[in-house]
């Protein structure tokens, strides 16, 4: 596998057309000129960071809500893993399946991982701030959940 990097900003995010829950299908080009979309990647349904982190976004969705900005998460896990986690933590965005870690590979996120001392291939958890332009506008490659938000709401207040 080639080494991939994180789209660089300024630069066109890479598209995607994912399977989506609660239903259907999601497509970057479809927020275009209309919303700036806050894409943030994560490892696993129902484990820890990932649950605070969803619940952190969903905590601040009114604010998001309002500056015309969409979050929308995608891990490998199943479109039926999905609905079973965005609906036990009532989550108001959608979340996107990347079973292949194809769009996971394009933004650079599909990396080895180690644990204890086990290398195995997994999300590194990371966020994206695309403007309506469709324009990466700011990158966490490497995101620790506590604080985050509040961060990628500075940026957006920045746009």
């Amino acid at each position: 596998m080639s080494e991939t990097s994180i789209p660089a900003v300024g630069k066109k995010a890479p598209a995607f057309n994912l399977p989506a829950s609660p239903e259907g299908k999601i497509r970057l080009s479809q927020f275009k000129d209309d919303k700036n979309v806050v894409l943030y990647f994560y490892p696993r349904d129902n484990t820890p960071g990932c649950t605070q982190e969803a619940c952190d976004f969903r905590d601040s969705w009114s604010r998001l809500d309002s500056s015309d900005t969409i979050v929308l998460g995608i891990s490998t896990d199943s479109v039926q893993s999905h609905v079973k986690f965005a609906d036990k933590f009532e989550l108001p965005f959608p979340l996107l399946a990347d079973e292949d870690h194809l769009i996971c590979e394009k933004y650079g996120v599909w990396v080895e991982k180690n644990n204890y001392g086990k290398k195995y291939m997994g999300i590194q958890r990371a966020t994206f701030l695309i403007d309506k332009a469709g324009k990466v506008a700011a990158a966490w490659p490497k995101v620790k959940v506590k604080g985050h938000v509040d961060e990628v709401l500075a940026a957006i207040a920045e746009l």
